[in-house]
């Protein structure tokens, strides 16, 4: 079970960024987190990720662990079930990471 802190993430550093787009690069992974943040913070057990996404039960798991990985996806335990959200917090700072220098500091 993973505990979550609720605080603002340090800045997303290069190596980072390049794991979290690296982990979304791929097609079935970016199906998973795209259902993910359409659900919102209360997230889906896996199981219902698997039925809406056709997904096998080994197939998802390696997914969402490459996710979890790459710190864009968060799991829960609630009983027997694990329940996946997007981390919305790293999410956020890696789009300032990406847009940090837009518009070489002017308004656009």
């Amino acid at each position: 079970m993973e505990t979550r802190i609720t605080r603002t993430a340090p800045p997303v550093e290069t190596a980072v960024a390049v794991e979290m787009l690296g982990a979304l690069a791929q097609e079935a992974r970016l199906e998973i987190f795209r259902l993910l943040v359409k659900a919102g913070p209360g997230g889906l057990a896996a199981g219902a990720v698997a039925a809406e996404l056709g997904l096998a039960p080994a197939t998802l798991s390696f997914h969402l662990k490459e996710l979890r990985t790459a710190g864009i996806v968060i799991c829960q335990k609630r009983g027997r079930s694990r329940i996946y959200s997007p981390d919305f917090e790293s999410m956020k700072q890696l789009v300032g990471f990406l847009t940090e220098d837009c518009c070489r500091g002017l308004a656009a």
